[in-house]
C-alpha cells in the first residue's frame, strides 16, 4: 500500500510526530522501538511489521524530519538507529577552521548519507513512501514556516501547479529541514522558478509537529479532511527529551547580549515544543503524558474545550535533568553529556535513556487502535 491508498482507507487514523533535536534523535528511536515492539505483539504482526504498516500519517521536524522520513519509506526502526550509531559522526563532521564563524559542521558528509539513504532521485511524492509524510522547515527567505507534506490533495502538491512540491528531492527536504543555523549551513531548494534558503524547522513554533500535523489531516485548507472523534483519530507525539536549566543565581546584570544569543532560542523552542504539546490535550483525549507544569498537571483526566475531544493523544519523552535522570534509575548518566544537540559522544547513554523511557509504552495506550493496513 503507497501513501495514496490510504488517503481513503477505511478505519481509524494513526498519526506519528516526532520532535526535533540533533543527535538525541537516538532516544527517540528507542521510543519508536518501544511502540514497534507493542503493536506488532498485540496485532499479531509478523517479523517483517515496520511502523509504516501501522502509521497512516508521519510527521518529523529537524532529526525528526530524517526518522519520519524512513518511517514513510518502510524502514524498520533497527534500521534506523544502525543509521544513527553508524553515521553519528558523518552527521557532525566538523566544518574547516575557516568557516567556523559561520557554522560548526560541514553538511556534505551528511548530505551523501541522506542521499544514499532515500536515494538521489527519490521525490516528496513518489510511491515508495508508504505513508504520507510531513516535515518541517524554515523558509529564510521568505521568513516563514513550511510545512511540506506528500499529501496530492493539498494546493502546491498539484501536478498543474507551476510550484509542484511533490517533484522536490525528498533527501533535500529532509536536508533542509536539518539545517540548524551555527550548526550546520543553510540549503537552497528550488521550487518551480524561485530559489529559496532554508534553515532548521526548529526555528518555528512547530519544533514539536504535533498539533500542525493535526490540523493538516483534518481541516478543510489542507484539502485532506480526515474525520475528528477520540475514536476516528489517534496522534502518537515522541520527543528528543527535556532539559530545563533553572538558575536560581541568575541576577539581571547577567542577561547580557552573548547570554541572551545563547538562552532566547532555546527558550522560544522549548516554549513553542509545549504550547503543542499543550494544545494535543486540551483538544485532545490524552492517555499518556508527564506533567506539563505544577499548574496544570498532565491533563489526562481533565475535561476539554468546546465540546467532544477531537482525536485521542499519546505523548512519550524524557526528563534530561539530573532529577529526571534519577528517576529513569540512570544515575550514572551526567545531564551534561545527553542534553546537548551534537553530543556524539554519548549515544550509548541516549540509548539508554530512550530504552528506559519507552518502558512507559503500554498495550492499553493504543486500545481501539490496534489495526494494521498493509
Amino acid at each position: 500500500m503507497s501513501y495514496r491508498d490510504r488517503i481513503a482507507a477505511v478505519g481509524p487514523k494513526k498519526l506519528l510526530a516526532l520532535d526535533g533535536g540533533g543527535i538525541r534523535g537516538v532516544l527517540t528511536l528507542e521510543i519508536l522501538a518501544a511502540i514497534e515492539d507493542v503493536i506488532r505483539t498485540e496485532t499479531g504482526a509478523g517479523d517483517d511489521f515496520v511502523l509504516a504498516d501501522y502509521f497512516d500519517y508521519v510527521a518529523g521536524t529537524s532529526t525528526g524530519a530524517i526518522i519520519a522520513a524512513g518511517l514513510a519509506c518502510g524502514m524498520r526502526v533497527d534500521e534506523l538507529r544502525d543509521l544513527y550509531a553508524r553515521h553519528g559522526e558523518e552527521m557532525f563532521d566538523k566544518a574547516a577552521l575557516f568557516r567556523r564563524l559561520q557554522y560548526k559542521y560541514d553538511s556534505r558528509r551528511l548530505e551523501r548519507m541522506l542521499q544514499s539513504t532515500f536515494g538521489p532521485t527519490t521525490t516528496l511524492g513518489d510511491d515508495r513512501l508508504r505513508t504520507l509524510l510531513m516535515m518541517v522547515l524554515r523558509n529564510a527567505t521568505t521568513d516563514s514556516p513550511w510545512p511540506l507534506s506528500n499529501n496530492p490533495g493539498a494546493r502546491y502538491n498539484q501536478t498543474d501547479h507551476p510550484d509542484n512540491n511533490l517533484g522536490l528531492p525528498l533527501w533535500q527536504l529532509v536536508r533542509a529541514s536539518t539545517a540548524a543555523p551555527v550548526f550546520f549551513p543553510p540549503e537552497v531548494v528550488t521550487v518551480g522558478e524561485h530559489a529559496f534558503v532554508f534553515v532548521d524547522g526548529g526555528l518555528t513554533m512547530y519544533n514539536n509537529p504535533a498539533f500542525q500535523l493535526f490540523l493538516m489531516a483534518t481541516h478543510d485548507a489542507y484539502g485532506l479532511r480526515w474525520p475528528t472523534g477520540e475514536d476516528a483519530l489517534l496522534l502518537v507525539s515522541v520527543g528528543t527529551g527535556t532539559a530545563p536549566k533553572a538558575n536560581d543565581q541568575l541576577r539581571p546584570g547577567d542577561m547580557n547580549l552573548l547570554f541572551n544569543a545563547a538562552s532566547v532560542p532555546a527558550a522560544l523552542m522549548a516554549a513553542a515544543l509545549h504550547e503543542q504539546d499543550l494544545l494535543c490535550r486540551v483538544f485532545g483525549r490524552c492517555r499518556h503524558g508527564a506533567v506539563i507544569d505544577r499548574e496544570i498537571g498532565d491533563l489526562v483526566t481533565a475535561d476539554g474545550v468546546g465540546g467532544p475531544r477531537s482525536f485521542t493523544y499519546l505523548r512519550y519523552n524524557a526528563d534530561l535533568t539530573r532529577e529526571g535522570l534519577d528517576r529513569l534509575e540512570l544515575r550514572d548518566v551526567e545531564p551534561e553529556s545527553v542534553q546537548r544537540l551534537d553530543s556524539v559522544a554519548h549515544i550509548r547513554d541516549l540509548q539508554r535513556v530512550g530504552m528506559r523511557a519507552g518502558r512507559a509504552v503500554d498495550r492499553r495506550h493504543f486500545q481501539g487502535f490496534l489495526e494494521v493496513t498493509r
